[in-house]
């Protein structure tokens, strides 16, 4: 699933493609691409027919455009979700799920989402800690790249777990953003196993797992974000290119950059989990 650099990718784009510009005209293809806007899809493009998108929003791994009448369009991407900027004559995408127009007849806004585990829903904005967010998600702390992010509060919240270190960074309610792919590099750059007990750890190496985790999603931004497959991509239908300078996850039986032993991979939360069995060597007992 996309994580924190692939979803603030797509904020970007749509923040410089969307905002300021008024929905004149919601076509939604696919009832399941608004499942969680519980009155429907003859509610959903009534309710935003005649709305202007006044800013791109992010926090963590979601992504909402606020709206002019103080409400949001949250949009959960899923596996697969797409918000691509179109010319209304391309031919429509064949997982085409919702479609947006605007009263500029400028370029169109499309929901595309090939296994139909995205989403788009409205909702009420709430303030919480000085931050508007969808109600929905009030819920999730900030993440390591916003600029009110508290990297010790953090720290306090991943110690305060009776867990594995690797779950408690993946709870979006401790520390929001990171995902499979950047925990397994931000452990790797810390040299800590994914296994540590989280009240085992010390504050200087939660600080340095955390700023771990920001420094690798702040490159991997720079280069588009991580792209596997033709599946994430940018709002103009390009793939990110990180993936080429992963060290840990993926990586399985090539050598360590460091010390040259084999990446070991390990089954996790029914994915996977990848390591250095000498750089990160799994603790003991208790």
């Amino acid at each position: 699933m996309p994580e924190l650099p692939e979803v603030e990718v797509v904020r970007a784009g749509l923040e410089a493609h969307v905002s300021g510009r008024t929905i004149s005209e919601v076509e939604v293809l696919h009832a399941r691409a608004i499942r969680r806007h519980e009155l429907g899809a003859e509610d959903f493009s009534g309710r935003l027919s005649g709305v202007k998108i006044t800013a791109a929003r992010r926090r963590g791994k979601y992504l909402w455009l606020e709206l002019s009448d103080g409400q949001a369009m949250l949009a959960h991407l899923g596996m697969s979700g797409q918000m691509l900027v179109q010319s209304d004559d391309a031919p429509d995408e064949k997982h085409l799920r919702v479609r947006f127009r605007f009263a500029d007849n400028g370029p169109e806004l499309r929901f595309v989402d090939q296994r139909t585990f995205g989403g788009l829903a409205l909702a009420e904005l709430t303030e919480v800690d000085g931050t508007a967010l969808p109600g929905t998600i009030a819920h999730i702390a900030r993440d390591p790249m916003d600029p009110r992010f508290d990297l010790d509060q953090a720290v306090r919240a991943l110690r305060s777990r009776r867990t594995e270190l690797k779950r408690a960074l993946l709870d979006q309610t401790l520390v929001s953003g990171i995902g499979n792919i950047y925990a397994d590099e931000a452990l790797w750059r810390s040299k800590l196993h994914w296994a540590r007990p989280t009240d085992r750890l010390t504050t200087a190496h939660g600080r340095a797992v955390l700023t771990a985790a920001s420094d690798v999603m702040a490159q991997a931004l720079v280069a588009g974000g991580t792209s596997f497959d033709a599946l994430y991509v940018n709002i103009n239908g390009e793939s990110g290119y990180f993936d080429r300078s992963l060290d840990a996850y993926g990586q399985e039986g090539l050598p360590c950059g460091r010390c040259g032993t084999a990446i070991r991979r390990d089954p996790f939360m029914n994915r996977s989990s990848f390591s250095c069995p000498r750089c990160q060597p799994k603790p003991r007992a208790r």
